[in-house]
């Protein structure tokens, strides 16, 4: 039942796509035979909606992969350069939040660690919603920012760098072996402007997978069991997504040298000063609002690289 309403899902906005247009088909007709020109405007708005529809329905076929329909969990990671960076790294967090604000995407700050004087060191968010991760997918990598700052006196221009990581959450049908000895748990009160509860009581939970070393810690929630429950299922995707990024890894290995993103091996450039202009490296689309940019307006930048990964893969 579950596959027949994901089928459905798929295949019903086609009909209606379909049947709209049937629709404005026949409204051009009426208006060449009844020589009224009245519903022109009526037949344009109807085109616009059908194209913008369109759009919308090819990147879904483009969104086939295994987690692509799954929420997502999103990490931004502020790189080298103190309060600079870490504003650049709150600046991305807005962006996404506001992306997803605009998708009617569920966006919740799970775990925070403040930066020096401004912004944060590091962030986590968990994205709720259709394709949340089949889109976020395309955001994974290092972002440069190029601006006058606001925090040097002499008004210099600065670059900054922050990395961004996206894994999709994984459901209770993917077993991910966990043993609890692997596990330490580390409680603590919440670092953040929670109210009189959060701040006064060890709600916070801290995890560690000793094997891997990776370190999960959610703080968002006032009980120590929601957030522990929302650490592991962090966890959870972070092991899932380790895993399946050795499988590439030796897939890569046996193909050659493909390169990777590193540190300083921008994805994306966002220039402030002298001139406003977004790039994106993977697919040279560069935007010229680069203000509308960082107000969320990513769909354009997003579907280009999906489209262009999406021929990559069937060539």
């Amino acid at each position: 039942m579950q596959r027949i309403s994901q089928l459905r899902e798929f295949v019903e906005p086609w009909d209606r796509l379909t049947r709209e247009v049937e629709d404005l088909q026949t409204l051009i007709e009426m208006g060449i035979e009844e020589d009224d020109d009245s519903v022109e405007g009526e037949i344009q708005e109807g085109l616009q909606a059908a194209r913008a529809t369109l759009g919308q329905l090819e990147m879904a076929t483009v969104l086939g992969g295994e987690h692509d329909r799954s929420n997502a969990i999103l990490s931004v990671n502020a790189g080298a350069g103190g309060t600079e960076a870490c504003d650049w790294a709150e600046m991305l967090l807005r962006m996404y939040s506001m992306w997803a604000e605009g998708r009617r995407l569920k966006f919740d700050v799970v775990d925070s660690v403040p930066g020096e004087g401004a912004g944060f060191r590091n962030v986590t968010a968990h994205v709720i919603g259709a394709y949340a991760y089949g889109y976020l997918k395309a955001e994974v990598g290092v972002h440069r920012l190029v601006r006058i700052s606001p925090f040097d006196a002499n008004k210099r221009r600065h670059t900054s760098f922050a990395a961004v990581d996206v894994v999709p959450e994984i459901d209770d049908s993917i077993e991910v072996d966990i043993r609890p000895d692997d596990l330490r748990v580390d409680t603590f009160r919440s670092s953040g402007a929670g109210g009189q509860h959060v701040n006064k009581t060890d709600s916070a939970v801290r995890i560690t997978h000793l094997p891997t070393g990776i370190i999960v810690s959610c703080q968002n929630e006032r009980s120590q069991h929601s957030n522990r429950r929302t650490a592991m299922s962090i966890l959870r995707a972070k092991l899932y997504e380790l895993e399946r990024q050795k499988r590439k890894d030796e897939i890569n290995a046996l193909r050659g040298d493909q390169g990777n993103i590193e540190w300083g091996n921008q994805i994306r450039s966002y220039v402030l000063q002298p001139y406003m202009m977004v790039k994106d490296h993977r697919t040279d689309v560069e935007i010229g609002d680069a203000m509308g940019v960082l107000n969320g307006n990513l769909d354009e930048l997003i579907q280009a690289y999906l489209q262009s990964s999406a021929g990559r893969e069937g060539e």
